[in-house]
């Protein structure tokens, strides 16, 4: 024991001090950006509280972190490795049951390891604007380290429940309110930290371990948390898992824990986990592209140039990111139909609580400006054209815009398949011309395609990727190709679901069977929803250069020649009403008469060989776009599928889905298609090769 105090802060490690003030020992973390719960963390953790138990002056000890936040979580580049001592698990037990009172003062986003370790103290107290969770569930798993066995004992079965099977994090006076915490104070994190310190002392704070405490049943709770996640989330493995650990809290502290541990291990052990982690990578994966180092240029004014619904979602996109847009339209009748859908987009984000009625206001009066004469864009940064998709109004407007645009000025397309390269080469200035495909809604899906043409400037690429950071979206980068990623890929498989619909099956039995693999939406919904009359245009363009070995699907064809485009008409492969939708008693009349014509006797496919199909085809054009360096890597891939096509996130994305299937596989399913139609089901060479060699698609995944 050391029998005199030391004076000033003495350094565990690069991750850890501590210092003492009376009788308060202060453990500081400073591990930026989030004080992520490294090794060097809980080593530090640990060494500095065995350290000030061992002076016979410290009779309190308070934890706090420097920086923007306390402990934000794990970290994540020991994620898939062997756990080191000591582990998150021991290092919480360690705490609880110190003969020393331990405060921990919480700022920031204190989640998942964090909020942990927390627990794991005798006190909490949080800074006003602290946001607290555990957020496991959303990688596949649940809190390792006691979060389900003290999480009860603090605030109560129900509460546990919605926190850890929601995964989303709580405002620290909600936290208060169920008891998760013990007060909010305002203030730095070193001073409520000695102010908590003294209170704890004095017993004005609560001193408590958690794990000595009993939770109160709430059976009714339990059985309605099953319910709900067997009705809103069928498919997914981790999240009744965690019910089930929660449960486990009415056992003693040390039992529950040992459940905890054994149904986490069952959670790292599921394909899921994988699926979830490769999700969460991918989303810092696709930021790794050639032109990193470039210094993105200035983007304070923007120019949105068509007032329809997707020039107006990527409107209110930028408006909502706090950025001055200027909209255009041919006519002041566009102008007020584009007007009326950002309003009614703000208004919507005011209704979800994103967004105040003032600051509406404010939008609208201040940051919204508009005008019919594209030369009201002559002094912006970024001008975005957002119009029908016909390259010859594309090439008008690019025409236009060379001419009145300042130099400097980025040029973007919003096209959803047509060449850049061709819309560049309508101006003088091809280096500043760029896609930035937005998905719609533009202001709600994450997705951003930067699509990269041969003479597409660094710094113009840069910008993308930067505007895309400002508005929250997950940027990913594309060559040109008819489609890009997302759209090609989806292309090719759409006519595999097309061609087995043409066989026999109905499109509500391909969109099922879809939906039972994990997508939110089948495909026939999909294409009901974007508008029929897109993929229409699309096909007449492609009409003229269409293999004559291509078998084609002319169904969609016949219904938009009906004026059907999907819901916004009423109907489509669905008819849409105030009572819902249901399958269109006249498209699938169309799609027998079609059949007859063909002299196709349609045959029954089970789910299971709609799944195989679909996603057969999805990955043998993913690789074709791979192999064609139009996507960088397999996770690029994968990202988009994610965020803008609504690939179930617990597969990790189709490349990663391709994988686990294994291209052996693969292959002998494309080998085995193509005895029906060999034009169409050809094996990509790099599958193949992958094949031969055992490889898989993961081992790309480290190019920059």
């Amino acid at each position: 024991m050391h029998p005199e105090p030391l004076t000033g802060e003495t350094s565990i490690n690069d991750a850890v001090s501590f210092e003492l003030t009376g009788a308060a020992g202060l453990i500081a973390i400073d591990n930026p950006p989030v004080n992520a719960a490294s090794h060097s963390v809980r080593t530090g953790i640990r060494q500095a509280v065995e350290a000030l138990q061992d002076m016979s002056a410290v009779k309190v000890i308070a934890i706090y972190g420097k920086g923007r936040t306390f402990i934000a979580g794990a970290d994540i580049r020991e994620f898939g490795k062997p756990p080191l001592d000591p582990w998150l698990p021991e290092l919480c037990n360690f705490l609880e049951i110190s003969d020393t009172p331990i405060v921990c003062v919480l700022h920031g986003t204190t989640l998942g390891g964090g909020l942990e370790v927390a627990l794991a103290c005798h006190a909490r107290v949080a800074l006003k604007g602290t946001r607290v969770g555990l957020p496991e569930v959303t990688l596949g798993i649940l809190p390792g380290a006691g979060g389900t066995q003290r999480v009860p004992r603090l605030a109560g079965i129900r509460t546990a429940l919605d926190m850890i099977t929601g995964g989303k994090p709580v405002s620290a006076e909600d936290a208060l309110a169920s008891g998760l915490i013990d007060r909010i104070s305002e203030g730095d994190p070193r001073a409520v930290a000695l102010q908590s310190a003294q209170d704890l002392l004095d017993g004005t704070l609560p001193n408590r371990r958690t794990g000595a405490l009993d939770t109160k049943p709430d059976p009714a709770a339990l059985d309605e948390t099953r319910k709900k996640l067997d009705r809103t989330q069928p498919l997914l493995f981790s999240p009744q898992k965690c019910v089930d650990a929660v449960a486990a809290s009415s056992l003693p502290v040390t039992e529950g824990m040992k459940e905890e541990r054994r149904l986490y291990e069952e959670c790292m052990a599921s394909p899921q986990r994988a699926g979830l982690i490769h999700a969460f990578f991918s989303e810092r994966a696709v930021s790794k592209i050639p032109e990193a180092s470039a210094t993105p240029r200035a983007i304070d004014a923007i120019g949105v140039i068509g007032g329809g619904t997707m020039g107006s979602g990527i409107a209110t996109a930028l408006l909502l990111a706090g950025l001055p847009v200027t909209l255009t339209e041919r006519d002041q009748a566009g102008l007020d139909r584009g007007i009326a859908t950002i309003t009614g987009n703000l208004d919507g984000a005011v209704k979800r609580g994103k967004l105040t009625a003032g600051a509406r206001d404010d939008i609208l009066s201040s940051k919204l400006k508009t005008s019919t004469d594209l030369g009201a864009l002559s002094d912006t940064d970024l001008i975005i054209e957002a119009v029908f998709e016909e390259m010859s109004v594309k090439r008008e407007i690019f025409e236009t815009l060379d001419k009145v645009c300042r130099k400097g000025a980025v040029l973007a397309s919003n096209t959803s398949y047509l060449d850049i390269n061709d819309i560049a080469a309508i101006t003088s200035r091809p280096a500043d011309v760029i896609g930035l495909h937005f998905f719609s809604p533009a202001h709600i899906m994450r997705l951003l395609e930067v699509v990269v043409a041969d003479k597409t400037a660094d710094d113009v690429v840069a910008t993308g990727f930067a505007l895309a950071k400002r508005l929250k979206k997950i940027a990913v980068r594309s060559g040109v190709c008819d489609g890009f990623i997302g759209n090609r890929i989806m292309t090719f498989y759409k006519k595999a679901a097309d061609y087995m619909m043409m066989d026999g099956a109905s499109p509500e039995e391909i969109d099922t069977a879809m939906r039972g693999f994990g997508f939110a939406m089948g495909p026939y919904q999909v294409v009901d929803l974007a508008g029929l009359d897109i993929s229409w245009a699309a096909n007449k363009r492609r009409a003229a250069t269409r293999p004559a070995e291509e078998r084609y699907i002319p169904i969609a064809d016949r219904l938009c020649e009906n004026g059907w485009f999907g819901r916004k008409t009423g109907q489509g492969f669905y008819i849409y009403d105030d009572t819902g939708s249901r399958p269109n008693p006249e498209a699938l009349a169309i799609i027998d008469a079609e059949r007859d014509k063909a002299g196709i006797a349609p045959r029954a496919f089970t789910a299971e060989e709609i799944v195989s199909r679909f996603m057969t085809a999805m990955i043998l054009e993913g690789s074709r776009v791979l192999e064609e360096g139009i996507a960088l890597r397999p996770i690029d891939i994968d990202a988009v599928f994610l965020n803008g096509y609504g690939f179930p996130r617990f597969r990790g994305g189709p490349m990663h889905t391709a994988d686990a299937i294994g291209a052996a596989e693969l292959v002998r399913r494309i080998e085995d298609y193509a005895r029906e139609d060999a034009w169409y089901w050809q094996v990509p060479a790099l599958l193949r090769q992958i094949a031969e060699n055992g490889g898989s698609f993961a081992e790309m995944n480290d190019r920059g």
